[in-house]
């Protein structure tokens, strides 16, 4: 698949579809949480329970244990700390500069690595890279948007400030991911599929199903 491909639903997002189609009649008579005004049109209710996401905590375990290893022989460890000293080179030139100045070359950064789907990187259908591992090997949607997470998170961006958004692409009718970012009062995405940073009021063509950060998640639904 040429970069830039996109991919059918993936396992999380009709999990998360089929438990809130096929709740109960009992447990739907529960009055429900408001949902509060988020992006791309939708509305959003905060949740804490990761355990929905194996993928995505598996991918937090292993970042940890990527931080942990530190410096280390460029030959050595599952994870080429070569690439990573190139990544932490990066991040240090962007220390002290405007916070718009470092969202857009970060996008920039990560968006010049090859597009790789997971199948043919990991002989899996889905996998979700820790930013070493797509450092190293490349990776697909969601794995640019959680290197640009974890890139930001880096640069001192607080955590709730990003999310990495599930989409409904409209157009392609496909799931996608990208980094959501708020700046003040504006809400800007970074996408994989578009070089340049762009403000989410300009996209009309994305439907989020859920986002999460690395405490928290939001079920996404539309007015």
């Amino acid at each position: 698949m040429k970069r830039g491909a996109l991919r059918r639903l993936k396992p999380p997002i009709l999990v998360l579809w089929m438990a809130f189609a096929l709740t109960p009649p009992a447990a739907a008579s529960t009055p429900e949480t408001p949902g509060q005004p988020s992006f791309f049109g939708s509305t959003e209710v905060r949740r804490e329970n990761l355990a929905p996401f194996p993928k995505w905590t598996g991918m937090l375990e292993r970042r940890l244990a990527e931080q942990a290893a530190g410096a280390r022989d460029c030959r050595r460890g599952p994870v080429n700390a070569c690439n990573l000293s190139e990544l932490q080179d990066f991040l240090r030139r962007q220390r002290g500069r405007p916070v718009e100045e470092q969202i857009r070359a970060v996008n920039t950064f990560m968006n010049r690595r090859p597009y790789i789907v997971d199948m043919v990187n990991w002989g899996v259908e889905d996998y979700w890279a820790s930013p070493g591992e797509f450092i190293e090997k490349d990776g697909d949607c969601e794995d640019y948007a959680i290197a640009k997470f974890f890139a930001l998170r880096s640069l001192g961006h607080e955590e709730l400030d990003l999310r990495v958004a599930v989409v409904q692409d409209l157009n392609l009718k496909v799931a996608h991911a990208v980094l959501v970012v708020r700046l003040d009062r504006r809400i800007l995405v970074l996408d994989n599929q578009i070089s340049q940073v762009v403000e989410e009021k300009l996209i009309r063509h994305y439907r989020p199903v859920y986002s999460i950060s690395e405490r928290h998640w939001w079920l996404h639904r539309q007015p």
